[in-house]
């Protein structure tokens, strides 16, 4: 039998499909992942890199029954959607997906996607799903947004320390000096700090054989403040010269206020391990958020788009019209970034958060705020949101990408607090969730809102409003 990669390259029929042929097709929609999506003969296949409108080849790389999995081959008529992308590697490196795309067809895909999960998986008729809110009106802004930025470490092949991210569908490391969706403050620490690392001789973790120190540099900046950290996360604390080194960059850079070095000796991909130290300055940064003073550590959960998140309580304090007399819960409240503003609005707020640590941060920042009607429990919210002593009148929702525990759905439909806001980086568990509470008549969807946290990415934020019938 010939081999199918030897063959001219020509389009194929559906029935015929195998792995490296090529077939012709149209883009006609994004996936959640990024992937263009288009159809041939009812076989739907998905290519990355692409646009909606592009005419194209397609190498097939992975063929199932019902779908394939192709490569852009070659670019037959380009979609009007398409734009020159503002980073130089953007083809390489695995941070962005979508900035082939113009800022207009992001926002788009993005809405379409919230719409049709919660009809397709929630089971929604005609969901009222607001306009997505932009991060700005100007499509050149959409960069330059992120907080916060942890990059793997490796050595290349001269032997050079190198920071980045992962090629696509790789442990490939693409070496970055800069950055064009971190903020640009950054960007010089980024390109500065990896050649100290080299001067210093300090060794890099090699993730295959599981020998050496440093495995990743971590940056972090507040947005309204200014005021950077700087994060070494490494398998030990033999860094020789790091105290000496820390204060060399306090000195450097003037809005560094503190240098920090992170344990993490684990066979694992998970960035930070248990223990952070403070080297040099502050453990925390500063940060203004809705009018209040923020102290954010190194390892802190904190959303990587300031400005954004923002908007996003804005539209939560907009839809829920809070009277004053209400109790409120925030499950899921991290170091108290929306329970604290909201506590403002309401009779008393209650925090609930799975890692003590950030119930401890909620904590300070309620003292510093003086905010005195909001309280914080450590502990899973499926524990602890039955044993409440009060009812809610509100809760907010904000969970990890999985969703909800089908405990506190339960809970909630138990309780039956008047309105929920559920806060969601996956529009596919958000409308699963909202189909369990909105089964049987129990609550009603009133509105979802899509919120672009991650501009060049096909991530993005959703809050659900829903009101007891």
């Amino acid at each position: 039998m010939p081999d199918p990669l030897a063959q001219p390259a020509q389009p194929n029929t559906p029935s015929r499909w195998r792995q490296g042929e090529l077939v012709e097709l149209t883009i006609t929609d994004l996936s959640n992942s990024g992937d263009g999506v288009g159809r041939v003969d009812g076989r739907v296949v998905f290519v990355p890199d692409t646009a909606v409108g592009d005419r194209l080849m397609a190498r097939l790389i992975r063929v199932k029954p019902q779908f394939a999995q192709g490569k852009l081959h070659e670019l037959l008529e380009p979609s009007g959607d398409r734009i020159r992308p503002a980073c130089i590697v953007a083809d390489k490196c695995g941070g962005c997906h979508w900035q082939h795309l113009s800022y207009a067809a992001q926002l788009v895909a993005k809405q379409n996607l919230v719409t049709q999960d919660l009809e397709r998986i929630g089971g929604f008729a005609n969901p009222p799903v607001s306009p997505i809110l932009p991060l700005s009106p100007s499509p050149a802004l959409s960069l330059n947004y992120r907080n916060k930025a942890t990059y793997p470490l490796d050595r290349g092949e001269s032997g050079q320390v190198r920071a980045g991210y992962y090629q696509k569908g790789s442990h490939q490391l693409v070496n970055l000096n800069q950055c064009p969706i971190q903020d640009a403050r950054l960007n010089p620490l980024l390109a500065e700090v990896k050649q100290d690392i080299q001067t210093r001789g300090w060794s890099i973790y090699d993730e295959r054989l599981h020998r050496g120190k440093l495995r990743h540099l971590g940056l972090r900046i507040g947005r309204h403040t200014g005021e950077m950290l700087l994060t070494l996360v490494s398998t030990d604390v033999g860094l020789v010269g790091l105290a000496e080194q820390a204060e060399v960059w306090l000195q450097r850079y003037p809005d560094l206020v503190g240098v920090a070095l992170n344990l993490n000796p684990a066979q694992t991909n998970v960035i930070f391990g248990p223990e952070t130290r403070c080297i040099a300055g502050r453990s925390y940064l500063r940060e203004i958020f809705a009018g209040l003073e923020f102290q954010i550590q190194p390892t802190t959960f904190f959303q990587v788009n300031t400005e954004q998140a923002e908007a996003l309580l804005g539209a939560i304090a907009s839809e829920l019209n809070l009277q004053g007399d209400e109790i409120l819960v925030d499950a899921y409240c991290g170091i108290g970034t929306f329970t604290l503003p909201l506590a403002r609005q309401v009779k008393r707020a209650i925090g609930i958060e799975l890692h003590p640590e950030s119930i401890q941060q909620a904590w300070t920042n309620a003292y510093q705020n003086n905010i005195a009607n909001a309280m914080f429990q450590a502990g899973t919210v499926e524990e602890l949101l039955p044993k409440l002593d009060e009812q809610p009148d509100v809760v907010l929702l904000d969970p990890p990408r999985k969703g909800c525990d089908a405990l506190v759905l339960e809970t909630l439909l138990s309780q039956l607090p008047h309105r929920i806001a559920y806060v969601s980086c996956n529009p596919a568990t958000l409308a699963r969730d909202l189909k369990r509470l909105c089964a049987n008549g129990t609550y009603r969807l009133t509105r979802a809102q899509p919120v672009d946290f991650f501009p060049q990415t096909p991530h993005v934020e959703c809050v659900a409003f829903l009101e007891k019938l």
